[in-house]
């Protein structure tokens, strides 16, 4: 017999329902049962198996190319195109763009301090060139004015030549974040 809760003293909680390994399961919904055709007509996927009837895209090995979007004007043909002699230029435009991100001499002399040393992680803790894994290229805007050793992906010529008036020094980068010219072993 249990004793009757005094008056003032908390009532018992009501017992939560036990969490453990043996009471684990999925969310409603998360898992969605296979689909499985030609198993009897009471499915709603038995003698044909959602293929209709005759037609190519009844037989075995029916199969659309890739990147046919069932009579639409795909997207490569929607895409603007270079025009030119060659292949690659008359090809889509976006594709074979190479894309970087931009930062001019200007921006680096307003967050950086005379001498400081300006490498990737530091732009992009600034503020400028917040795209992660997009190459950054340093354009010559603005002036500089302080000594500042810069690394980055590209530099244009007039940004290369303002860094080195200024006293600082340009370190071009590789696609990977290492310096240009360095060899690993």
């Amino acid at each position: 017999m249990t004793p009757e809760p005094q008056s003032g003293a908390a009532a018992p909680a009501v017992a939560a329902e036990e969490v453990g390994l043996h009471s684990l399961k999925p969310a409603p919904g998360a898992r969605k049962a296979r689909k499985r055709v030609g198993r009897g007509h009471g499915s709603g996927h038995g003698k044909t198996s959602g293929r209709g009837h005759k037609g190519a895209g009844s037989r075995s090995g029916a199969k659309d190319r890739s990147g046919f979007e069932g009579g639409q004007n795909p997207i490569h043909m929607r895409m603007r195109k270079l025009r030119g002699p060659n292949k690659k230029m008359s090809m889509p435009f976006e594709p074979f763009r190479t894309v970087t991100q931009h930062v001019n001499l200007d921006d680096l002399a307003a967050r950086f301090d005379d001498g400081a040393s300006v490498d990737v992680a530091t732009i992009q803790g600034a503020g400028l060139a917040t795209r992660r894994g997009v190459p950054i290229k340093v354009l010559g805007r603005g002036d500089l004015g302080k000594a500042l050793t810069v690394q980055a992906h590209a530099f244009s010529k007039s940004a290369r030549a303002a860094i080195e008036a200024a006293g600082g020094t340009c370190v071009e980068l590789d696609a990977g974040g290492r310096k240009k010219g360095r060899r690993f072993n």
